[in-house]
Formats: C-alpha cells, sequence, structure tokens
C-alpha cells in the first residue's frame, strides 16, 4: 500500500513545474481539436518519464485520454506495467477509467489543476485515491495552475460552440 500523504517537490522542482508539461500536452490536443487535457508522468527524483494529451478522436479509441496515453508510453519505456514512485500531473481531475488505470498502474501520487465536477473521479463524485476493495491509495494534490488549465478548457468549449 503507498502512502497517502503527498511529499514536497524533489529538490529544484515545483509541482507548478511538473504540471507545465501536462500544460503544454494540453496546448497540443487544443490545436488538433482534441479536449485540453494533458499529463505527465515523472519519477520521484523529478525526471519526465512520459508524456501525452486526449487523443480519442484522432484515435478513434475512447480510452485514448491524456492519462491513459500517458500511462501507455511510460509502461513502455520502463518495460513495466507496474510504475511504481511515479507522480502524474494531470491538467483536469482523472474519470473513474484514469482513476481505474492510475491505481493498477501503483502511481504513487497525483497532482491535477482543475476539478471535473461531471466526471471526476478522484475527488468530485468518488473518493477515488480511498476506494475500501484496492490494495492501492494514491496522494493527490489539487489546484496547480487551476486557473490556467480550467481556462483554456473554458475558451476552447466556448470556441467549439461558436
Amino acid at each position: 500500500m503507498s502512502i497517502r500523504i503527498p511529499p514536497e517537490p524533489p529538490e529544484g522542482a515545483s509541482w507548478r513545474s511538473f504540471m507545465d508539461v501536462a500544460f503544454q500536452e494540453a496546448c497540443k490536443a487544443a490545436k488538433v481539436g482534441e479536449s485540453p487535457i494533458g499529463a505527465a508522468l515523472f519519477d520521484m527524483d523529478g525526471t519526465l518519464i512520459a508524456s501525452a494529451h486526449n487523443q480519442p478522436i484522432s484515435l478513434n479509441d475512447p480510452t485514448g485520454h491524456a492519462e491513459v496515453l500517458c500511462l501507455r508510453k511510460a509502461a513502455d519505456r520502463l518495460k513495466n506495467y507496474r510504475l511504481t514512485n511515479t507522480i502524474m500531473a494531470v491538467t483536469l481531475e482523472p474519470c473513474l477509467m484514469c482513476t481505474g488505470a492510475l491505481i493498477h498502474a501503483r502511481v504513487q501520487g497525483v497532482i491535477f489543476a482543475a476539478r471535473d465536477t461531471r466526471a471526476g473521479a478522484l475527488v468530485s463524485n468518488l473518493d477515488g485515491h480511498a476506494l475500501p476493495f484496492t490494495n492501492h491509495k494514491i496522494w493527490t494534490i489539487e489546484g496547480v495552475m487551476g486557473e490556467e488549465c480550467s481556462g483554456l478548457l473554458k475558451r476552447f468549449f466556448l470556441e467549439r460552440r461558436k
């Protein structure tokens, strides 16, 4: 079972620097017409392992969420489906599917920028990091770059509605 208390950022890094990488991925998604959500996975020393952005439309894949694609890239890079001692930064609170993937991958912690009141499954609609039937618990930090990330989402969807 993993810790539920978030550690301090690695020396020389900040949680904002982690989120900056995820935010850049979200901007890539927006440019190609995908929902602007980005994710980045780091080791406990702050080294970037993988990053990805939402691509369910372009990949014709309902599982093409930023978190899942990032986990796939990281698992491939590390040659291991267990991604222990890692931290994910994501611009929007993970959904139920992504929360499940994070738990199964054994990610240590998740930093997310904005809550997803519609589908969020870490804090908004479900206490996903403390499900009693899972054998892995994830710590969370929310609100890092919250205004920037939620602003990007709002602008994207306002533009699409025009």
